[in-house]
Formats: structure tokens, sequence, C-alpha cells
């Protein structure tokens, strides 16, 4: 059971970014999930989510109007669009799948913002 993110690195001020999630070893499709963020001497926040009750996407404050999360089940990956990119979301991101009480985070992707 594993996560694997991808798509992070270096973008400009007002730019944008991808960043996918890849599950192997079991099915997202059952599964809430969601992105998370951590500054350097932050503490983790959550950016943004799907759960599995109503199906819709919910932004934390600092992404709303400017990421995108998504899913393909048929590729059991997850994704974050990150548009109009501002200094202040440097950060490690991370991905995570829930399903009842257990939990899985991935590794984590570095996305840096600045000119």
């Amino acid at each position: 059971v594993q996560l694997q993110a991808s798509g992070g690195g270096l973008a400009q001020p007002g730019g944008s970014l991808s960043l996918s999630c890849a599950a192997s070893g079991y099915s997202l499709d059952e599964h809430a999930i969601g992105w998370f963020r951590q500054a350097p001497g932050k503490e983790r926040e959550a950016v943004s989510c799907i759960s599995t009750t109503d199906g819709r996407p919910y932004y934390g404050n600092s992404a709303k109007g400017r990421f995108t999360i998504s899913r393909d089940n048929a590729k059991n990956t997850m994704y974050l669009q990150m548009n109009s990119l501002k200094p202040e979301d440097t950060a490690v991101y991370y991905c995570k799948a829930v399903r009842g009480i257990t939990s899985s985070w991935g590794r984590g992707t570095q996305v840096t913002v600045s000119s």
C-alpha cells in the first residue's frame, strides 16, 4: 500500500504546477483523498480534499480559487492543479488517502515558488 507523489518543482510567482499521486496496492476509489502541505517551521496544513460522503471537493482558504483537486479512479491517481502560485505556497506537498480508520501518506514532493 503506497502513495507516490510527483510533479513538484520550481515555479515563478503567478505560474502553475500540477501534482500527481499514484496509489499502488489498493484502489483509491473507496478512499477519501486529500493534499496537505508543510512549510519550513510551520505545521502541516490541509490544502484540499474530496470526501467519500458527497464526492465534493473542499479547499483550505489558501487554495480557494487557485487550486483544483481531482481524481482518476481508472488510473488510481489523484491530482492537484495549482495556478496563480505565490511564494507562500512554497512547501512540501503530501497526498493522503483515508478509508475508515486506515490512512496512507505519500512521501511528499517539494514545491518552490520563487522568481
